[in-house]
């Protein structure tokens, strides 16, 4: 997203316009970012949205949910979203749950340490893996 010279990210049109997306699909991602306290509008003459913190302070984690619901590939391996499966014999020795599981907590703990500062970062530096911060 672009920035404008205040701090903010700018009118749902601009940013939609420069990032090559539909204005209404950005209305719905910015009102649920907006319900979930990451995102603060302002209405008129120099108005627009912001960040309602710093992008060092908010986490990938947290945005992807707020946009997409829980990590988990399945239901019954969601924590928060669980739902047993219907056919399930055995959820305790059930393969692809316990896999799926595996996947949740290892995107989790990737996503829920990524900030938002450092997602955009990745978009800035050609190798972002080679960094190293001493």
């Amino acid at each position: 997203m672009q920035r404008d010279g205040a701090g903010g990210i700018g009118g749902g049109a601009e940013i939609a316009l420069a990032n090559r997306i539909p204005k209404k699909f950005l209305d719905t991602i910015l009102l649920e970012l907006k319900n979930a306290g990451m995102v603060r509008s302002k209405k008129g003459p120099g108005g627009g949205y912001r960040l309602a913190g710093r992008p060092k302070d908010i986490h990938v984690g947290h945005i992807i949910r707020a946009l997409d619901g829980p990590l988990a590939p399945i239901n019954c391996a969601s924590k928060s979203a669980y739902l047993p499966c219907e056919d399930c014999p055995d959820l305790e020795a059930c393969a692809v749950r316990i896999t799926m599981t595996k996947v949740r907590d290892a995107a989790s703990d990737i996503l829920d340490r990524m900030t938002l500062d450092e997602m955009i970062m990745y978009g800035r530096v050609r190798d972002p893996d080679l960094m190293y911060h001493i």
